[in-house]
């Protein structure tokens, strides 16, 4: 095994527990220090490794995961903790799933089903939460709407014809409208490029399936046929080149639907300029910030097969899927209860809904916000801004998917965020972004997707190949900094737990001081020409640690 380099030395853990719970014995644990020394892990990650990878330790394991069982086993164990309330906005949650319906906040001043608002608080019975999306699944991007509004202004015109005052739209609609032009032609391509794929593996495969006897041959199958025709021998060395992109024939097919079904949905939802699903689905003007008691109470959304609440679901078993009942996964944090309230469609999410969706979470009890989607373009980004600045005054922390475009966050805007790529100046001191981790330490340790920066992004934790619940007590892999920002929601939803005294600024603190950090030269982007020091790419330079953040938590709460 490689071993990196290091002056530094990885100090023993010895660890004293009281089984009367945290409030008697202090944690005498000592906090992984240093990585830099620790041997690259060469060989795959088996099955149940991958499945758990992101709770596993870095210093035992060699997987940069969160050392959460390492936590539970050595810090946790014998204490107490409180019920924390996570807010998880998102695309709704399967509140019924076998490994989340245990964990799912009930609103006790609602009486469920009675038709009446019992708690005065502007919505009928939101026993669960709320879905401010009524009956809408699929959205417009939010430059497709902004086209919808400044075309019949600006289109055909030239700059000479534009007044100083529109001047401003003028250059955004040209900005949406070349955005639009330039994505729309790549879901188109990509749609028939994948449809072309399937019209000429189907047939081939179908042939050879019956000619081995099996749908589910392999490479070695292949290759072992005699005296193919010509013809069979086109179609093996097609067939052959699939095995690069997964296991069997059919599972590559599979993988091609979903991106024949995956782009042609952007195309019929995402670039639709005919349709105003708002109106047709939901009936609220969502440049009216007055009204907002709109939606039902349906968090689930309206699909029976709860397809369109798949995302929210996993973010939700990332948190805090009930941990070692015999069932499905484990959830970083215990003692958590979920809200759940839908208001990200499949599309661009509206400011509105954000705001709204955040003012519900803080004033139902949440003391943590998980936010794991964005977009780069806001009508109304100071509506959002304000309900940030809200949750930040009740105590409240908000963690935020840095994004998956690969980019630097200090040279472009994303909403939600707490600052402005032109000032950086944090609105929020309860606010934190989180890029992705890959399971492979090293080089690679950076997902290829993940957005980063210096100034923008704040720490990293596990992100890529995330095995987590999906609707209908099914279970996935998935990946995206949607998948990282919920891994470290649960870690801070421990540390209020097991710590209540310590403020939402504090946690935020202990999370970016607590982790772990590497002076390794990661991979940005996916671009092997891109690199830079992972110390570099995020205010922290550091990947969110349990184990460590319980240390800091319990010496800050001494203090």
């Amino acid at each position: 095994m490689k071993i990196l380099k290091s002056s530094l030395i990885i100090a023993s853990t010895a660890v004293l527990l009281s089984s009367c719970g945290s409030s008697v014995a202090p944690i005498l644990s000592t906090p992984i220090e240093n990585i830099d020394n620790l041997p690259l892990k060469v060989s795959p990650l088996t099955e149940a490794q991958t499945k758990t990878w992101g709770a596993a330790d870095l210093l035992r394991d060699t997987i940069p995961g969160m050392s959460v069982d390492r936590a539970y086993a050595e810090i946790l164990s014998g204490r107490t903790g409180s019920t924390v309330i996570v807010g998880v906005i998102d695309s709704g949650v399967d509140i019924e799933h076998e490994d989340l319906k245990n964990v799912i906040w009930t609103n006790p001043k609602e009486i469920p089903g009675n038709g009446i608002d019992d708690d005065k608080n502007g919505y009928v019975d939101d026993v669960h939460g709320w879905n401010f999306l009524g009956d809408i699944v699929q959205e417009n991007l939010e430059y497709v709407r902004m086209l919808k509004i400044l075309g019949p202004k600006f289109e055909g015109k030239d700059e000479s014809s534009i007044s100083a005052a529109d001047r401003a739209d003028f250059d955004l609609y040209n900005k949406a409208k070349a955005e639009y032009e330039m994505e729309y032609s790549q879901a188109q391509a990509n749609k028939t490029r994948y449809e072309g794929m399937l019209a000429q593996i189907i047939p081939a495969h179908k042939v050879m399936a019956k000619k081995i006897g099996k749908e589910d041959y392999t490479l070695a199958d292949l290759e072992s046929i005699e005296n193919p025709s010509e013809e069979e021998q086109q179609q093996i060395v097609m067939l052959s080149q699939m095995f690069n992109f997964g296991d069997s024939i059919p599972a590559v097919m599979k993988r091609l639907n979903g991106g024949v079904d995956y782009f042609g949905g952007r195309l019929e939802s995402h670039f639709n300029m005919d349709k105003n699903y708002r109106a047709e689905k939901l009936g609220d003007d969502p440049d009216n910030k007055s009204i907002k008691f709109y939606g039902n109470n349906d968090v689930d959304g309206p699909d029976p097969k709860k397809e369109d609440a798949t995302h929210g679901t996993h973010v939700s078993g990332i948190i805090a899927a009930q941990r070692n009942n015999g069932v499905g996964i484990n959830g970083v944090a215990d003692n958590v209860k979920i809200m759940a309230i839908r208001a990200v469609p499949d599309g661009d999410e509206y400011d509105k809904d954000i705001a709204n969706a955040i003012y519900y979470a803080v004033d139902n009890g949440a003391k943590v916000i998980n936010a794991s989607f964005g977009k780069y373009y806001s009508p109304h980004p100071e509506w959002v801004w304000e309900a940030i600045k809200y949750a930040s005054d009740k105590d409240v922390l908000f963690v935020k998917a840095a994004g998956n475009e690969g980019a630097d966050l200090d040279k472009i805007q994303v909403y939600p965020n707490d600052q402005k790529v032109e000032n950086p100046t944090e609105m929020s001191d309860t606010f934190i972004v989180v890029g992705a981790l890959n399971y492979k330490y090293g080089s690679d340790l950076v997902a290829n997707f993940s957005n980063y920066g210096k100034l923008n992004a704040d720490v990293f934790a596990p992100g890529v190949k995330i095995w987590a619940t999906t609707p209908l007590d099914t279970y996935e892999y998935l990946q995206g900094t949607s998948m990282a920002a919920p891994a470290v929601a649960g870690v801070a939803a421990v540390i209020r737990s097991y710590y209540p005294t310590l403020s939402a600024k504090q946690v935020k603190q202990i999370l970016m001081d607590s982790g772990l950090t590497s002076s390794a030269t990661v991979v940005l982007g996916g671009d092997k020409s891109n690199t830079d020091k992972f110390q570099n790419i995020s205010t922290s330079g550091k990947m969110v640690n349990l184990y460590n953040a319980l240390i800091m938590a319990d010496q800050m709460s001494r203090k």
